[in-house]
């Protein structure tokens, strides 16, 4: 047995490669295994939320993500009569640099998060899958089943399920996994339509059912997600069944041809009972899965690897203590509960076969819905809600004002705004970030060396004069992640010292 890592990360999609490039970045010792011999090629997940593009910014990746994505897309509502169409997110936000839906295959987020780690020397395990583990006083024993048949035991001080619906570690953890499933099934595929206007989404939704086509590029020119008619045959997905769908929910001429992928699915609404059990941990689908409305899936089990990836990683190098691994839970819990109320929601009003809702889907909404979203105040709340620019910490035990908190600006637990512009890529860099708002000779380095000594290398001091994100004089610590741990107004450093002796003490290295 080789010696022990510090983190196992079971499942190499979206969630688990994330993980993997905060454990790099932060040095800590980690493998991450996924039994599928390849990553995917198929579309699957589409959107890339503001959010998640700044949280990856750090990685130096997010450039790449909206070359090769399509962030100017409208929304083209077919209704009986007329056809709508509308900018999603053209609402002027100016606390984000990406402030639009970004439209990308899950198969292009995964190449480039996986070329990133290529080109840090991580090697992503694929046809290698965890036959099981057992949690110990000290590490997780676990065992690696390879492609060939061959059997290898590791140890792990944590193990991470990103391990999706069918949780491996989940399993072995013993967390529950409760919800249920729609009655509905639902159609996919990526394949060529004929008929369609190009860069933008299109929505039929009559009383017959519903089909949408998203724009793709690869690896085809469209994704297609439908209703199965209910008096369908439970028939194997094909061309012409598609066709027959395609006719009847839209009423117009619509070609279509040369699929690359073709699948029927049902949809889940499902929470694991907790987040963590010891040693062990999930993120991602194996903690929470739901409908995709609103493109919440994949961004939601990034954010919960960039939670906890840092968290992790400063824990096992000595700088952190161990109560910090309690917060993820604490954080990422309700907001994954949160997703799973927004997403049904959704999807029942977009599917229930109830007569009142089905005229207000059908009538009422197409008509009303337009108008509604012209309304900036409306889209800019919408905005906030789909884009995840909205979540925040302030409950969590990490999350501290000071005894004077700014009357104004971010508080402890919320995201950084990038506001003023570029302020996120100054603390874009690994570790925490103090920042100072005031006049830079109210904040000389002798008043700051008592709070700071013994942390170089761990935290930076940024002086933002006239330019932070408070109003008058002001401090803020910005944690790896990109949100603020404590936030206080005035000079006095001694609620930032207690809260530096709590999360990060310096004795502990």
């Amino acid at each position: 047995m080789t010696a022990p890592l510090d983190v196992l990360v079971v499942g190499a999609g979206p969630t688990g490669l994330a993980l993997a490039a905060q454990l790099r970045l932060y040095g800590a010792r980690f493998r991450i295994v996924d039994r599928c011999l390849d990553r995917v090629r198929e579309s699957r997940a589409l959107a890339v939320q503001p959010r998640t593009l700044e949280a990856l910014a750090g990685f130096g990746v997010t450039d790449e993500l909206v070359a090769r994505g399509n962030p100017a897309m409208r929304l083209r509502l077919h209704l009986p009569r007329r056809v709508v169409a509308l900018r999603l997110f053209d609402i002027g936000l100016t606390d984000t640099a990406y402030p639009f839906l970004l439209f990308l295959s899950q198969a292009e987020t995964e190449r480039v998060l996986s070329e990133y780690l290529a080109a840090r020397d991580v090697t992503i395990e694929r046809g290698t899958e965890l036959a099981r583990l057992a949690a110990t006083d000290s590490f997780v024993d676990c065992r690696l089943r390879h492609g060939d048949g061959s059997q290898e035991a590791v140890e792990a001080r944590y193990v991470v399920g990103c391990d999706g619906a069918h949780s491996t570690v989940r399993g072995q953890s013993g967390i529950g996994f409760e919800g249920y499933a729609y009655p509905q099934t639902f159609l996919l595929a990526d394949l060529e339509v004929d008929g369609l206007e190009p860069d933008s989404v299109h929505s039929y939704m009559s009383g017959a059912g519903m089909v949408f086509f998203f724009p793709l590029g690869s690896p085809a020119g469209w994704r297609m997600l439908a209703m199965r008619p209910p008096d369908a045959p439970e028939a194997e997905v094909d061309l012409p069944l598609l066709q027959e769908i395609t006719d009847r929910y839209t009423g117009q001429r619509l070609t279509l041809r040369d699929p690359v992928w073709m699948t029927d699915f049902r949809l889940h609404n499902r929470s694991a009972d907790r987040y963590r059990s010891g040693p062990c941990f999930l993120a991602g689908d194996a903690a929470h899965i739901h409908s995709p409305a609103g493109g919440q899936g994949m961004n939601t089990g990034i954010q919960d690897a960039l939670n906890l990836g840092w968290k992790l990683a400063l824990v096992c190098r000595g700088v952190a203590p161990e109560e910090l691994l309690a917060t993820y839970e604490a954080e990422r819990a309700p907001v994954g509960h949160s997703v799973l109320r927004f997403t049904d929601r959704a999807f029942t009003i977009a599917t229930s076969g109830n007569p009142v809702l089905r005229v207000g889907r059908t009538q009422v909404a197409p008509r009303l819905a337009p108008l509604a979203l012209r309304a900036a105040g409306i889209r800019g709340r919408l905005f906030r809600t789909v884009s995840e620019l909205g979540i925040h910490y302030r409950r969590s035990p990490a999350s501290t004002a000071g005894s004077r908190p700014p009357t104004g600006g971010p508080r402890a637990g919320d995201r950084l705004p990038d506001l003023p512009r570029g302020l996120q890529a100054r603390t874009a860099a690994p570790g925490w970030h103090l920042l100072l708002s005031g006049p830079p000779p109210l904040w000389p380095d002798e008043r700051l060396s008592s709070a700071l000594e013994g942390r170089i290398g761990l935290l930076s001091v940024h002086r933002l004069g006239g330019q932070g994100p408070w109003p008058g004089v002001a401090q803020g610590l910005v944690r790896p992640d990109g949100y603020l741990g404590y936030v206080a107004r005035g000079t006095d450093l001694d609620g930032l010292r207690a809260y530096l002796d709590r999360w990060l003490p310096v004795g502990r290295r």
